[in-house]
């Protein structure tokens, strides 16, 4: 690439580095903007879905009210699901050239599975397949909670390239990672084609940094906020490590962004980067040197301070932290939850505007 110009540094990385990256968004302006830097995928998620429609309702509208007219017998919730599968189809059209050249690995765009389905792996299983109809490259979100695990085992095993959502530390990758290991696994021994597939498993490396910064103001603990910074870009650093040692063929994606070292700190790691909007912009705007780092340690005075005076961080840093039965109880899981939940209702009450008219 050498003497190539670079539109910007977003561009560079993802032109001369391993490293990927996705428009966190489904929004079509947001992803046609992604797509000029170099962006390989796209990403959906309740609160997601909310926030395009009520950014770009013209866009919608009509469309949303000729579904109250032709699904007569639909509930508002069947009609937020399907403008949900239509905005992900549309996200995926638009990816499709890229997923074909790179043969799977590549191209896709995540939608995710009803929320409220967190601690029923047969549900998630269920919408997971519906959903992998719609689409060639359609990948599907399912929580990293116990019964989460259940259904990307089951998932994978059927062929689905399944992204792991909700998910925060060291001990849900390596669990996810396990889970696809086995359901990849159980189809080829089978004889059946594993090559197109694209497992991916995400580490909200912002939603941590939040989570441990409210657990510090929780319990009176004194110690540098600014420590709190770094325990997102350590744990996606060591889950990193150990899925090379291990040899998973699920792929790490950061996201959530909260400060720059969560894209300078992971840059030249083979992981993929999901970045909002506003984020790829102030990426683009930066002066940011492109330069390898995910090999480059956090320092191990900030980790040992860490650890030493939060034991929540060690729950998230620690390869066996926690428990699969422990993932539904940590906070990070509880609250993300909530919030998608929430993001859901309002989708729903958006929705609910165009069938429950007052004249």
């Amino acid at each position: 690439m050498e003497g190539k110009k670079f539109k910007s540094p977003l561009h560079e990385m993802a032109e001369t580095m391993s490293t990927d990256f996705w428009n966190d968004s489904c929004s079509i302006d947001e992803l046609n903007y992604a797509l000029e830097y170099g962006a390989v995928g796209a990403t959906t998620n309740p609160v997601i879905v909310g926030n395009v429609l009520e950014q770009d309702r013209e866009r919608y509208e009509d469309r949303i009210r000729e579904m109250v007219r032709t699904m007569p017998e639909a509930t508002e919730d069947e009609i937020a699901w399907k403008l949900n599968e239509e905005m992900a189809q549309k996200g995926a059209e638009m990816l499709l050239p890229i997923y074909e050249a790179r043969k799977g690995h590549g191209g896709r765009i995540s939608i995710q599975t009803n929320t409220k389905y967190y601690r029923n792996w047969k549900k998630l299983y269920e919408q997971t397949m519906h959903f992998q109809a719609l689409a060639p490259n359609i990948q599907i979100k399912m929580p990293v909670t116990a019964a989460g695990i259940k259904a990307i085992e089951e998932a994978t095993y059927q062929g689905v390239s399944i992204n792991a959502t909700v998910s925060f530390t060291v001990p849900q990758a390596l669990a996810v990672g396990a889970a696809v290991e086995r359901g990849l696994k159980r189809r080829e021994d089978e004889g059946k084609d594993t090559s197109t597939m694209y497992p991916v498993c995400t580490i909200m490396v912002g939603r941590i940094d939040d989570w441990l910064k409210e657990v510090v103001k929780r319990d009176g603990i004194v110690i540098d906020t600014a420590l709190l910074d770094w325990s997102g870009v350590a744990i996606m650093k060591r889950a990193v490590k150990i899925y090379q040692e291990r040899g998973y063929r699920t792929r790490l994606l950061s996201a959530a962004y909260r400060n720059d070292y969560q894209w300078t700190e992971l840059m030249g790691g083979d992981i993929i980067m999901t970045m909002p909007h506003q984020w790829i912009k102030k990426f683009n705007e930066s002066e940011t040197k492109v330069e390898p780092r995910m090999d480059v340690p956090v320092d191990p005075v900030i980790i040992e301070t860490l650890a030493a005076k939060v034991p929540e961080f060690n729950k998230a840093y620690e390869p066996e932290g926690m428990t699969v039965e422990e993932f539904d109880s940590f906070g990070a899981v509880n609250k993300t939850l909530k919030q998608f939940l929430e993001g859901y209702d309002k989708l729903v009450a958006m929705i609910r505007e165009y069938m429950v008219i007052i004249k």
